[in-house]
């Protein structure tokens, strides 16, 4: 079998690449700036400490890709939380297995009316999301509700608890198009710090998720980091680009996403271990543009309705609105469930409205199944 990405994640030293991150000058990042096809080390460069003086360039570059690649659009999609019953304990997840909060897995009479709700706000494609828990939400609930929700919406994604290779293979047969699979730090102690129970404590089985659903030829995997886990949020992005380019270039089949999440409040949440202002986070998305500018930029409503607003015309063509993170959140809205509160409560109406503004068209649904993706 050839190998995955963990073989070459355990050649790349945190501690060597965040002193050569540190160690960009001034003369990386110009060239970087007027570089036609970025290589990891001229991401390096725009990740840098020596960058931070260069972010109107940076961000002029970014949107001027984002047009060249997506044109003036940005697509829609919204969560579905399924449930909130989880088997870890994630210090900074409100869902932790020992937080005293109600746990709710939805039935086919419930997830009916989330569905509906969410139709009534002009969704077609849907994010599902769980908490980790094999037993009770795990195969046997997606074989049988897979093919429900997909009656409703025209594309699917899931994020829930890593799965085996015959197991996404099994999925998209039912409809799945994608996974988000967030590795939340690449850091291995930092991430078993974080990770006290269960079995999200196995850093090399998630670390090795988007390599089985490459194999499975899912059709677009979601990559991530949780910023503010590790003390540095400048090497957690570089790693997260050596994840994305391994990926590419083995399992070119698949499109992919990457997703810039912070830590937001939740039930027995977390003192941040370092702190991304928006400036940082600015500098992050616009240089992952560069280096990756075909691939789709998320952004979710963790961030503010201003940031959100002054970044998705920069370099964002994927975004969540409307978002409820709790089971039951849109037909019931259910507060006291919430893994995290979100920051832009707005309704999808308002965002669209709000990128309208700004000479950009909201999609809401850009294929059908029958079209075919691969």
């Amino acid at each position: 079998m050839l190998k995955d990405f963990s073989f070459h994640w355990k050649k790349l030293d945190w501690d060597d690449i965040s002193l050569r991150i540190n160690n960009k000058t001034a003369h990386d990042v110009k060239n970087a700036l007027n570089t036609s096809k970025l290589g990891l080390e001229d991401l390096m460069a725009l990740i840098s400490p020596a960058a931070s003086t260069y972010l109107e360039p940076l961000a002029q570059k970014a949107q001027l890709l984002t047009r060249q690649y997506f044109g003036n659009t940005v697509h829609f999609f919204v969560p579905l939380y399924l449930s909130n019953l989880c088997a870890n304990e994630c210090s900074y997840c409100g869902f932790a297995m020992s937080n005293k909060i109600k746990r709710k897995i939805l039935n086919k009479e419930e997830i009916i009316h989330e569905c509906n709700a969410i139709k009534k706000q002009g969704f077609n494609h849907l994010l599902l999301v769980t908490g980790e828990h094999k037993t009770k939400v795990g195969m046997e609930y997606f074989r049988y509700y897979l093919p429900i929700i997909h009656q409703y919406f025209s594309s699917l994604m899931m994020e829930v608890q890593p799965l085996a290779e015959q197991e996404y293979v099994e999925l998209k047969k039912l409809g799945l198009d994608g996974i988000m699979i967030y590795q939340e730090t690449y850091h291995h102690d930092n991430y078993r710090r974080h990770h006290l129970r269960g079995k999200k404590q196995d850093f090399y089985w998630r670390l090795t998720t988007p390599d089985r659903l490459g194999r499975a030829k899912i059709d677009k995997i979601g990559l991530g980091v949780l910023f503010g886990l590790s003390h540095s949020w400048r090497v957690d992005s570089y790693m997260l680009a050596e994840h994305l380019f391994f990926l590419q270039k083995k399992y070119w089949q698949s499109r992919y996403s990457i997703s810039f999440p912070r830590l937001r409040p939740c039930v027995g949440g977390i003192k941040p271990a370092s702190i991304i202002n928006e400036q940082q986070l600015v500098q992050i998305i616009c240089a992952f543009r560069l280096f990756a500018p075909n691939v789709e930029l998320s952004l979710s409503t963790r961030e503010s309705p201003f940031f959100r607003d002054n970044m998705i015309p920069l370099a964002i063509n994927n975004i969540s609105a409307g978002s409820k993170t709790q089971p039951g959140g849109y037909a019931n809205n259910y507060l006291e469930l919430e893994q995290f509160s979100p920051h832009d409560n707005r309704s999808p109406q308002q965002v669209a409205q709000a990128l309208i503004k700004n000479g950009l068209q909201p999609i809401w649904k850009d294929w059908d199944h029958y079209l075919g993706h691969s």
